[in-house]
């Protein structure tokens, strides 16, 4: 009887305090807000120590959204936006994860929010891997999209007098993640 070898399975886990996770939206169409979640996890099983074709998956906490102005962070936690209350979380598990060069990679996947799942496409930048002071193994990405708020359920909208749109549809995804390797 033979056995065909495998490579072992990893496991990788986000670093919340060497990573971030921001948003940036137009605001009446003139300049950008910019807004973070504080709190998020996520991890990412891969087949030895390649990332090719690896499974991620990612969870936001809606209540932790900081954009800097805590009137709007209640607005948006509220019903007009997130419903955090009902909606806690925002989540994102992957269907594939493809190289497309030696750093760059497509992650196609399935993000969650309000109860409303879409199929997303991000962009993967491999930053490179290391190992730590204590001995521990580090790699670095950074992931960026674009999304529809309105195809999440993110419907809230208002004109000025002079008839400018107060809020953009699209919103920019950009995360900055260092993983760590489970022993």
């Amino acid at each position: 009887m033979s056995e065909t070898a495998t490579a072992a399975a990893t496991k990788w886990v986000i670093d919340p305090t060497h990573s971030e996770v921001q948003f940036k939206i137009k605001h009446l169409v003139i300049s950008t807000v910019t807004g973070s979640f504080k709190s998020f996890q996520g991890s990412i099983h891969t087949e030895g120590d390649t990332f090719d074709n690896a499974n991620v998956e990612f969870t936001l906490d809606v209540d932790s959204i900081d954009t800097n102005q805590e009137q709007r962070d209640g607005h948006l936690k509220g019903e007009e936006f997130f419903n955090a209350a009902q909606f806690p979380h925002i989540k994102f598990e992957s269907t594939s994860f493809v190289k497309e060069s030696d750093d760059t990679y497509k992650l196609h996947g399935n993000l969650t929010m309000k109860d409303v799942t879409k199929p997303v496409t991000l962009e993967a930048e491999f930053g490179g891997s290391a190992v730590d002071f204590y001995g521990n193994h580090k790699a670095g990405f950074e992931v960026s999209g674009k999304i529809n708020r309105k195809e999440f359920g993110l419907t809230w909208g208002a004109v000025t007098e002079t008839g400018s749109i107060v809020l953009g549809d699209d919103v920019k995804l950009i995360a900055n993640v260092q993983l760590i390797k489970q022993a």
